[in-house]
């Protein structure tokens, strides 16, 4: 067997500057989904204090409709960028 070990390569590292816009995803669809998961992990944090298997794993299928409402509502055009949103520069 062989001591020889592989070169390795690296990827070349790259920044970010100040002046480049990072997209923080202030969007109809990403409110949407944030709020609906928020709601979600509530009434799942509240069945787990009361211990409450249906209401929790509600709470989960709650979470999971976020997710799908967001998907849905960027398809739309409602994301960041989107076709259906007024890109006022703020």
């Amino acid at each position: 067997m062989s001591k020889t070990t592989a070169p390795a390569t690296h990827a070349p590292v790259t920044t970010a500057s100040h002046a480049d816009a990072i997209g923080h995803g202030n969007s109809p669809a990403a409110w949407t989904c944030v709020i609906i998961m928020l709601v979600g992990a509530l009434v799942s944090s509240i069945a787990y204090v009361i211990a409450s298997t249906p209401v929790f794993i509600g709470g989960l299928v709650v979470m999971v409709l976020g997710l799908l409402a967001g998907w849905a509502m960027r398809k739309a055009g409602y994301g960041v960028g989107g076709s259906k949103l007024k890109n006022s520069g703020h």
